[in-house]
């Protein structure tokens, strides 16, 4: 198996620190408001890098953590007049719902920043005692970041461009403006813990640190996040942690690509900003899903409703391959059959976790379902059994076929699934009484609203035409 470090800038072989076991950190949510798409592409991209290295037989301890003490948190729970417990619950509570949905599985451990103060102010203490950090005048602890040897080896940056270059907060307390806060000294009125330097609150980047290091040790395997993160915020935990113990902080490096909306970087300045429950609540799950998955983790994903109408599509052939075969039931029968998609879906995996690759297997195993279920219905069985099973590893088609190509997309058509039953037994009453052309009428009213009905002798049925 190979994957992308970013810290390398290269594919690396990967073998574990221990043999069998994945130790996987992601930097997950800070809790002040409803996910939006860029939070489900980290979400989406982790869970299917979990679920892969589980297939391949790995005990995986994934952590992904929750920032619930943030500058943004004070602030939204000010302006809302709620409790900074009351905003953060019910966002958790709410961001947990749209994972849910959109089929991701949760982490083995999910710590929270205010669960982790007292080791947050241990891992600070050893920083100051080591002279990687310094208590300023007003109550901040500072982090030295030129105390640091390699810090900006992660995105290759050196110190000197970075204070030329970069925007960089200006703090008289600072003894060098590139240094960062590690604990903020509380204001009046906020929330607050004790600590050696008096009253506050932990910074950002040293809650992942020591939330990390308590639930994985001072080195593990894997650790992620949105492409936003590399710098300051993973630089940062870099400097911190292995100034702290003195060890290598992480082994493989994993960034997924940003979200972008009809080719614009998604932002609330542009108006293209969306919420997963926004996405959601027009856009079948599975659908929004496959979209994330059909890119590759690292390549930036553009989401609109063409590119949604695309994954629709792709996802109704997988489903019509399905349809009508018991896959719960499947004999064993000779393997050689399956067993090449099987090594082919491995191998894409394998390279970096390609997806689209791994998607490009299962599309010709649904096209040899199809063609086997006229003469072999036995082969097609176990071919269907096998796409849904490879499938799974992705976390898709895990619904019955029949409920996707009725259901999946009622949310997008003018009518509710009872007044299209209503307007069929219109129909079936027009044919009765011989009236052909208003039978027909019907017919055509629904075929423009994307809605095809299939007459036999069992009855009426109806699909919703892939390209609506």
């Amino acid at each position: 198996m190979q994957i992308y470090n970013t810290l390398t800038r290269r594919k690396e072989p990967f073998t574990p620190l221990v043999a069998g076991k994945v130790s996987m950190y992601v930097c997950g949510m800070t809790v002040y408001d409803y996910c939006h798409l860029g939070h489900a592409r980290v979400m989406v991209a982790f869970d299917v890098i979990t679920r892969y290295l589980r297939e391949r037989g790995y005990d995986v301890n994934y952590v992904r953590n929750i920032t619930d003490i943030d500058d943004k948190i004070l602030k939204r729970a000010d302006e809302n007049d709620e409790s900074i417990t009351a905003l953060t619950e019910r966002m958790i509570a709410a961001m947990h719902e749209d994972e849910a949905r959109l089929n991701v599985l949760p982490p083995n451990h999910e710590p929270r920043a205010t669960g982790h103060v007292g080791d947050i102010i241990t891992m600070i203490e050893t920083l100051v005692e080591k002279g990687f950090a310094y208590p300023a005048d007003n109550g901040d602890v500072y982090y030295r970041v030129r105390q640091f040897a390699d810090y900006g080896k992660l995105n290759n940056r050196q110190l000197d461009d970075m204070r030329s270059g970069a925007r960089v907060e200006v703090d008289a307390h600072k003894e060098d403006p590139l240094d960062f806060v590690l604990w903020k000294a509380a204001k009046p009125g906020e929330a607050h813990w004790p600590s050696p330097w008096g009253n506050g609150r932990p910074g950002w980047h040293i809650e992942c640190s020591a939330m990390s290091t308590c639930c994985l040790g001072d080195t593990f395997d894997i650790h992620g996040g949105g492409p936003d993160l590399t710098f300051p915020h993973h630089e940062n935990e870099i400097a911190q942690s292995e100034a702290a113990t003195g060890k290598p902080y992480v082994n493989t490096w994993m960034h997924a690509g940003a979200v972008r909306v009809d080719q614009e970087k998604m932002s609330k300045s542009l108006g293209n900003f969306f919420t997963i429950r926004e996405v959601l609540a027009e856009h079948d799950p599975e659908v929004v899903r496959y979209l994330l998955v059909a890119s590759h983790y690292r390549s930036a994903i553009n989401y609109s409703l063409d590119s949604l109408v695309e994954a629709r599509k792709s996802l109704t052939r997988f489903y019509t391959a399905l349809d009508g075969i018991d896959v719960s039931a499947v004999s064993a029968g000779d393997a050689e059959d399956i067993n090449r998609y099987r090594e082919r879906f491995t191998a894409s995996m394998d390279d970096d976790f390609n997806t689209p690759e791994a998607l490009a297997v299962l599309f010709d195993l649904a096209r040899d379902v199809n063609r086997a279920k006229p003469e072999t219905p036995d082969k097609a069985q176990r071919l269907a059994a096998e796409l849904k099973r490879l499938a799974g590893v992705l976390g898709l088609l895990q619904q019955a076929p029949d409920t996707f190509l009725k259901g999946s997309q009622h949310q997008h058509l003018a009518l509710s699934e009872s007044v299209i039953e209503a307007k069929i037994a219109q129909r079936q009453a027009a044919k009765a009484n011989k009236d052909f052309a208003q039978a027909d009428a019907i017919r055509d009213e629904l075929a423009d609203l994307g809605i095809v009905l299939k007459d036999s002798r069992e009855g009426t049925t109806w699909v919703v035409e892939s390209s609506h």
